[in-house]
C-alpha cells in the first residue's frame, strides 16, 4: 500500500490543554526534556509523522512560558503530564544532550514497566546515554534506543502508525 503524503491531519495539545481520545485518532505523549533544553517537540510535528494521511495527536507537556517557581503552576504541570501519559496510545522518549532530564528517566522506568509502546533516543552527547541503553535493554528488550537522531526515531513511529493504522 503507497501511502501519499497529503495535508497535515496531526493535532498538538499543550500542557494545559485537555485532550479528549477521538476513535480512529492515535494519541503520542511527547516525553523528555523541557527546562534548559532546546525545543525538539516543535520539531517532531514538523517531521514526516505529521505529514501523512494518519490521524495524530501529538501531547505536548512544553508550555510557551512556564514559571518554575510557582508551586500551583509546578503541582498543575505534574498533573497535566501524568493523565496525559495515561491516555496517550504511545509515548515517544527523547533524550537530548543538554539536560540529565530526571523527570523523564522516572518516567520511563515507570512505563518501561507497562506494555504501553514506547519509542526511545537518546542524542550521542546525552549525559546518561549508556544508562538508558542498558536498562532498556534489561528491562524492555523488544524496544530498541534510537542512537541515530530524533528523526530516525520518528521514522520508526511512522511505521507503528502504517501498521496500526491498517488494523483499526
Amino acid at each position: 500500500m503507497i501511502i501519499e503524503p497529503k495535508a497535515t491531519t496531526a493535532r498538538v495539545f499543550t500542557c494545559p490543554q485537555e485532550y479528549k481520545p477521538e476513535p480512529r485518532r492515535i494519541s503520542i505523549f511527547l516525553a523528555g526534556g523541557i527546562t534548559g533544553c532546546w525545543d525538539w517537540q516543535s520539531r517532531v510535528a514538523t517531521l514526516p509523522i505529521a505529514r501523512y494521511p494518519w490521524e495524530v495527536d501529538f501531547l505536548n507537556p512544553r508550555r510557551p512560558f512556564f514559571d518554575v517557581g510557582n508551586p500551583a503552576a509546578t503541582v498543575e504541570q505534574i498533573e497535566w503530564e501524568q493523565k496525559h501519559l495515561e491516555k496517550a496510545d504511545a509515548i515517544l522518549f527523547w533524550f537530548c544532550a543538554e539536560q540529565v532530564q530526571p523527570i523523564a528517566l522516572f518516567e520511563l522506568g515507570c512505563y518501561s514497566a507497562t506494555e504501553k509502546p514506547l519509542f526511545i533516543g537518546v542524542d550521542d552527547e546525552y549525559p546518561r546515554r549508556i544508562d538508558v541503553i542498558e536498562q532498556m535493554r534489561l528491562r524492555r528488550p523488544d524496544i530498541k534506543v534510537e542512537t541515530s537522531g530524533l528523526g530516525v526515531l520518528c521514522w520508526r513511529i511512522e511505521s507503528w502508525l502504517s501498521e496500526r493504522m491498517m488494523r483499526i
